[in-house]
């Protein structure tokens, strides 16, 4: 994975959408941070809350390096992969009987403001697979998710809704019906372009797989706001999914 957002000279920027909260720029690099750290997070000796600019250059030699976790989001402890423990028959045995058919209604919705989502299958939450994971990502009108990477690749089916996604300075329209794909270890963000609908994603990825070969490393970029757009500071997830 690089270790700069690559923004090409005369790519097309995002288009600006009503209402919606400004994006980071796109036209300066950006320096991938571990998943872990905030870009505020830095020793100082002291703690305090001031601007830092980002764009400060490549990630230098142990970037990678373990630090405090600042973000709720990947403070909870997490099973990506699980332990098979047993005799091989009783394990079949343990699989075959779990559900074929999994409710998302059962499964809450977890962030927010601008983006939410919930995990419907996954090593952590069914026992019926191993290898894959899959999800829905609900968009409020305008929004837009973080700026990120990870090594393993996604498909993205799009139930509603229009916007984009950038994917290493490459601008990707997308609307509901399409089929999206993010490739392996590109630097991406998705975006929501109506501003007065939401957009519904449901994700399909092999992460399990590739962590459990430690292809471990994925990086957060810039952070996703912590406000709604205006005109939708009361907005919520459907409850119908």
């Amino acid at each position: 994975m690089t270790g700069f957002y690559d923004q090409k000279p005369g790519a097309k920027k995002p288009r600006a959408r009503k209402g919606a909260a400004s994006p980071p720029p796109d036209d300066e690099p950006a320096r991938l941070l571990p998943d872990h750290i905030h870009p505020h997070d830095h020793a100082h000796g002291h703690d305090h809350d001031h601007d830092h600019d980002e764009a400060e250059g490549p990630a230098g030699l142990g970037h990678n390096r373990a630090q405090k976790v600042v973000w709720e989001r990947w403070q909870k402890k997490r099973t990506f992969v699980r332990a098979l423990e047993g005799t091989y028959g009783n394990l079949t045995k343990s699989l075959l009987e779990q559900p074929r058919v999994y409710s998302s209604r059962n499964v809450p919705w977890k962030g927010g403001p601008q983006l939410y989502g919930k995990h419907v299958i996954s090593p952590q939450s069914a026992a019926v697979t191993q290898s894959i994971e899959t999800h829905i990502e609900v968009y409020a009108p305008g929004a837009y998710g973080q700026k990120h990477g990870h090594l393993n690749s996604a498909v993205f089916y799009i139930l509603k809704g229009r916007g984009h996604d950038v994917h290493d300075g490459r601008r990707i329209d997308w609307s509901a019906g399409d089929i999206m794909f993010v490739e392996n270890g590109c630097v991406h963000q998705h975006f929501n372009d109506d501003p007065d609908n939401e957009a519904i994603l449901l994700v399909f990825k092999a992460k399990p797989l590739f962590l459990f070969m430690h292809l471990l490393y994925q990086k957060i970029v810039s952070y996703p706001p912590e406000t709604l757009p205006e005109g939708h500071e009361d907005y919520r997830p459907p409850t119908d999914l």
